[in-house]
């Protein structure tokens, strides 16, 4: 696929949704892309008829007074996109991937964004980082965001979801929304998870393919692992094992859907070969 056709691809998609979501919730598409809508500006002194809420127990327990803090009308937006672009993520069939959907699904997002006048940042991770870039507001750098994402060719093959969590949580000051897209093959991530929601308005979009849980029977096959480096043999006609794989992938999905849940975080499954966009016009739905 050439960039213009990727990018055809995307407009189409993100026209079907935002009519959608317009037609079915009656509102403006951009309150999709609203954080808390308030961010802190000042403090002034305490005076009769304040909210306690707002006091700065930490300024005013240094004997000046008693302040609050003062907050203003959040005017932007920054949407920042966690795109996993380990080797597990290409799995799937041959002209479509868990990674080609991931692409598609991030540049539509960005794409919404962009047309919101959000600032869209992007990080590109496998067990390193492969591609940052810095939130910005102009249409210029929204699209080439796209495009960098598009022609991205990962050089690890490795997943570290902790440490790109913590990159990211560095590199973000200020609360916005974290569009986190991965398949979630890793393991010691949850507190670094729980953190970023904590900081941030999170959506958690969970990607994975059916032949990770419903090989087709053909006996003993040699399986290759991107990510180890490594090919190992499996008897895919054995029921042991298939109840394993299903056993292991159900449980994982519901492991971390209860820990978005836990931590106010929006989470969607994809199965990476079916139509994304009646998914993401319910995400949407749920966040208005």
């Amino acid at each position: 696929m050439q960039p213009n056709e990727f990018l055809a691809k995307l407009y189409k998609y993100e026209i079907k949704i935002r009519k959608a979501v317009q037609s079915q919730m009656r509102g403006n598409f951009n309150s999709v892309f609203k954080g808390s809508g308030l961010e802190f500006s000042d403090l002034r002194q305490y005076q009769y008829g304040d909210d306690v809420r707002l006091i700065d127990w930490n300024t005013s327990a240094k004997g000046h007074g008693t302040f609050v803090k003062i907050f203003k009308e959040e005017k932007e937006q920054t949407v920042f996109f966690m795109v996993d672009v380990s080797a597990s993520q290409e799995v799937g069939r041959s002209d479509r991937s868990k990674l080609d959907t991931t692409k598609e699904i991030c540049g539509v997002l960005a794409l919404s964004a962009i047309k919101e006048a959000s600032h869209v940042g992007l990080f590109c991770f496998s067990d390193k980082k492969e591609k940052y870039i810095k939130p910005a507001n102009t249409i210029k750098e929204g699209y080439r965001t796209i495009l960098e994402l598009f022609k991205l060719k990962p050089e690890s093959f490795g997943t570290n979801l902790a440490k790109s969590i913590l990159f990211t949580l560095d590199v973000l000051k200020r609360k916005s929304l974290v569009i986190l897209i991965s398949d979630f093959i890793d393991t010691g991530y949850e507190d670094n998870l729980k953190a970023l929601a904590r900081k941030h308005d999170l959506v958690v979009i969970h990607l994975y393919d059916q032949r990770e849980t419903n090989l087709p029977r053909l006996g003993i096959i040699p399986i290759y692992d991107k990510e180890s480096r490594r090919t190992i043999w499996i008897n895919t006609s054995s029921n042991r094992f298939r109840d394993k794989m299903k056993g292991v992938f159900s449980n994982n999905s519901k492991r971390l859907e209860q820990l978005c849940k836990e931590n106010r975080a929006n989470y969607l499954a994809i199965d990476a070969s079916e139509d994304y966009v009646p998914k993401l016009i319910k995400l949407f739905k749920v966040r208005k």
